[in-house]
């Protein structure tokens, strides 16, 4: 990550990154999970998030739970809406972050050019975290029944059946969540974060 140096204070502020950071003890920034339905972005999030807080890491979630019923409940799941729902949360995550939060962001973000947004909107700061089960093991897990009512054209534009998923062409960070369990992911994850966040060199 860049030199601490090399940052303003967000638009308006008399706080600039650096205080922000030296006062949270790491840097902001944002963790964007994304990957097919299934692949466990919000379980693997949830689950380094209570890790992170235990480590005395400032971090939130942001998922569909708390944006698709809020800030986003006027959007649906076509194309475009899919897209203006990943840059608010781009733009949300990015914001977040600027305050010294590690925000982890649990979609599935299937286009590219979307997720780019958000790292422009994020900067240096954003670490792209591809889970990577395949569909097969995604269609096995199921948990809601998504990818049988897909199948079936119960469920139009599903990602992965009936939609497409762009899948990142150079994460930061990929996790074979069928391969690993979720206390090894936290475990990987957890080392990124301290790695790529701490302010150690720079306090």
């Amino acid at each position: 990550m860049s030199d601490v140096s090399e940052y303003s204070p967000p638009i308006g502020h008399l706080v600039d990154l650096p205080e922000r950071w030296r006062k949270s003890g790491h840097r902001g920034g944002v963790m964007w999970f994304t990957g097919l339905s299934g692949s466990g972005k919000s379980t693997l999030a949830l689950a380094l998030e209570k890790q992170l807080f235990e480590d005395g890491f400032h971090t939130f979630v942001l998922d569909g739970d708390n944006l698709r019923h809020g800030l986003n409940s006027d959007l649906g799941f076509s194309p475009e809406d899919r897209g203006e729902n990943i840059r608010r949360v781009g733009e949300v995550a990015a914001l977040f972050a600027s305050t010294g939060l590690i925000v982890l962001t649990a979609f599935i973000s299937p286009y590219r050019t979307d997720r780019d947004l958000a790292r422009a909107a994020a900067g240096d700061g954003f670490q792209e975290v591809y889970l990577d089960p395949g569909l097969d093991v995604c269609e096995r897990r199921d948990p809601k029944g998504l990818y049988r009512k897909a199948r079936a054209g119960e469920i139009p534009e599903f990602t992965g059946i009936s939609a497409p998923y762009e899948s990142p062409t150079a994460p930061e960070i990929v996790v074979d969540t069928g391969a690993v369990t979720v206390e090894e992911s936290v475990k990987l994850l957890r080392d990124h974060v301290a790695r790529i966040f701490s302010v150690g060199e720079t306090a």
